[in-house]
């Protein structure tokens, strides 16, 4: 059992006004049948509160809950009338949160306290006005329990809250601890029936599959995330995905499409996406999934400026870094002193290899004059160690390697 305690001035209270709100406290236990009919059917009223009356479960911790905080009150008002009541988290509202945040149920389900709380106050006023006609001792009376009865339910109504978001965040705990766990068996090949492995992800194995690794450099990065996930899913049409957190600054990222489209991260520039080629069935969901932690490894290294980088982009510079040394003696043995040049020139060489040596095709890209594409192709192929005809494929994969180190 919890208890809840917060500070706040409480009014001195008179010998009489005390001797008042036992008696009134005491009726209180053993109320009339419609008076707490009442109670109930306020707390479950409103468009806010139609997904617990309409729940059994719901409504019934509901009602337990509302009796349970009434007789908290009453009894508190008997032994110490007056007093400031401490919220405290019996176990029937324990269950209730507990039931509510399994539910999906945020906050706004707590709206029934503060409902049934304004009936409770005109049922606790006819008892008032039942208990004396003197105007001093009925003001006395209703000013103290006013404040004591809102305090209460304020005070309980944010212990819930607190105890909900508790729940939640144990709740995210658990499941992405059994996710994780499952997808772990997936990708390591244990002999995990496809029903269990499915039921326990929330998402299908069999079909078409696109796997993400999306990062960022920077702490506290979850929403950033979050949001990029919701960005590439609705990007790639995607109904469903499967998301594993693999740190505090990265997830893993399913989809079960055969691309991503074109996604438009830049309202999140510190996240980086590295994903892997698209696969299909349990074999797909691993291997692409292998492939976006090579790229992201390749991505953090090489161009991690780059924000969405794919498996094939960096599948080339892979083999030719996988020896750090190695890549950087090839650079330098094949570009030479082109290297270091300008970067419109290499631009032109790289946009000219790539459109398989089209120079006319080169100059449209680019948005320059044919000359303009010679004179520089001429000025490249001064700078190579060995001529450029001799050499167009040697040069070509130098650039990629020079590309991601840009």
């Amino acid at each position: 059992m919890h208890n809840v305690h917060m500070d706040i001035e409480w009014p001195q209270v008179s010998a009489r006004t005390k001797e008042l709100i036992r008696a009134g406290a005491q009726l209180i236990l053993d109320p009339p049948e419609p008076w707490v009919e009442q109670l109930h059917e306020a707390s479950l009223s409103g468009a806010r509160m139609r997904a617990v009356a309409e729940d059994p479960v719901l409504a019934a911790g509901t009602r337990r809950t509302n009796w349970a905080n009434t007789s908290r009150w009453a009894l508190h008002n008997i032994e110490s009338p007056g007093e400031r009541v401490p919220a405290q988290l019996t176990p029937e509202i324990m269950l209730a949160t507990h039931d509510l945040v399994r539910r999906g149920l945020d906050e706004a389900s707590l709206d029934a306290f503060r409902t049934a709380q304004s009936v409770a106050w005109r049922l606790w006023m006819d008892i008032c006005f039942g208990l004396t006609t003197d105007p001093a001792e009925l003001r006395g009376l209703l000013d103290v329990t006013s404040l004591s009865i809102s305090t209460f339910i304020d005070d309980t109504v944010t212990a819930m809250s607190e105890q909900m978001r508790a729940e939640r965040e144990e709740l995210a705990r658990g499941t992405h601890a059994r996710r994780r766990e499952a997808v772990t068996l997936v990708l390591e090949g244990a002999p995990i029936p496809s029903a269990r492995a499915e039921a326990q992800l929330g998402y299908r194995l069999a079909g078409p599959h696109i796997s993400v690794v999306l990062w960022s450099a920077t702490p506290d990065a979850a929403p950033d995330l979050e949001a990029a996930a919701d960005i590439l899913a609705r990007s790639a049409e995607a109904t469903t995905r499967l998301t594993v957190t693999a740190s505090a600054t990265s997830w893993w990222l399913w989809l079960p499409v055969d691309g991503l489209g074109a996604p438009d991260l830049s309202s999140l520039p510190d996240v980086r996406v590295s994903a892997g080629r698209p696969g299909t069935d349990v074999d797909g969901f691993r291997s692409s999934h292998f492939q976006a932690m090579t790229t992201q490894r390749r991505h953090a290294r090489l161009g991690a400026t780059r924000q969405i980088v794919h498996y094939d982009d960096i599948r080339l510079v892979s083999l030719l870094t996988s020896d750090t040394a190695a890549g950087d003696d090839f650079v330098t043995d094949t570009l030479g002193d082109l290297a270091d040049a300008d970067p419109d020139l290499i631009e032109t060489l790289r946009t000219w290899i790539r459109l398989q040596c089209n120079t006319s095709r080169t100059a449209e890209v680019l948005y320059t004059h044919r000359n303009t594409v010679i004179r520089r192709l001429d000025r490249a192929d001064d700078l190579l160690p060995r001529p450029l005809a001799d050499t167009v494929v040697d040069v070509a994969a130098a650039l990629e390697v020079l590309r991601w180190r840009e």
